[in-house]
């Protein structure tokens, strides 16, 4: 039997040699660095930059360490604010991988996530309460083609700090290799948020190629869906260093 973590890479690479783990899976089991821009227009004239290294490394092949500092710029308060807005840091458990038929192969996954959150609430940068989040997930890995489908749940609650949040998150991703190194990326994200009894739901759509072996770059589009959403659109690009 192969070691945890490796399987599903190990079939798809039998099936196609073109394909591969990619870190824009959150369960892939990967080590890389990406350093990413987005911009969000909030409405009203006003907007969010962001600027973010997030990164992963695997510390055995079913236990993954992942990592994510933020930090913002924003003109929401009616002045350009800028600063770190938080950190995280998240432990990701493979407890489970196999070969379900001669298509598909399935990774289970559970993880507890920390979040430090050092924005200010009046200035728009952050929160400013620290957050636990434990979450699980499965991703479904088609064996021929490479198409990766992954739903997971997250659940995020404060500890301290001025603003109390209870959220739900359910997302659904679906990743695409295709031609000479590319990928396409679908996330639909639908939050719950129990303290202001909204939806703020939206979709980001990603595009990327691997340049070779330890390089990739990628851009994305953000779009914020239904009357609760937190931002009407937004655009990002991303570098990847993989390792």
């Amino acid at each position: 039997m192969r070691p945890l973590g490796t399987t599903l890479a190990a079939l798809a690479a039998l099936a196609s040699p073109a394909l591969a783990e990619n870190a824009s899976n959150p369960l892939a089991a990967v080590n890389n660095t990406d350093l990413r821009y987005q911009y969000y227009d909030l409405g009203g004239g006003f907007d969010q930059q962001d600027a973010i290294i997030d990164g992963a490394y695997m510390l055995r092949p079913d236990l993954k360490f992942k990592y994510e500092a933020h930090y913002y710029s924003t003109d929401v308060s009616g002045t350009r604010e800028n600063d770190l807005s938080r950190v995280s840091f998240k432990g990701i458990h493979f407890p489970s991988e196999r070969k379900l038929n001669d298509t598909w192969g399935m990774r289970t996954a559970v993880g507890l996530e920390l979040i430090l959150d050092f924005g200010d609430p009046a200035k728009g940068t952050g929160l400013g309460s620290d957050q636990i989040a434990p979450f699980g997930g499965v991703a479904l890995t088609n064996l021929q083609t490479g198409l990766t489908l992954i739903p997971l749940v997250q659940h995020y609650e404060s500890y301290n700090g001025p603003t109390d949040v209870s959220q739900t998150a359910m997302r659904l991703i679906a990743l695409q290799p295709f031609g000479d190194g590319y990928w396409a990326k679908m996330d639909l994200k639908l939050p719950y948020d129990w303290s202001n009894d909204i939806w703020p739901a939206s979709a980001e759509f990603q595009l990327g190629k691997n340049l070779n072996a330890r390089l990739a770059l990628y851009g994305d589009l953000f779009v914020g869906l239904g009357r609760d959403r937190l931002y009407d659109h937004g655009i990002g690009v991303g570098l990847r260093l993989k390792y």
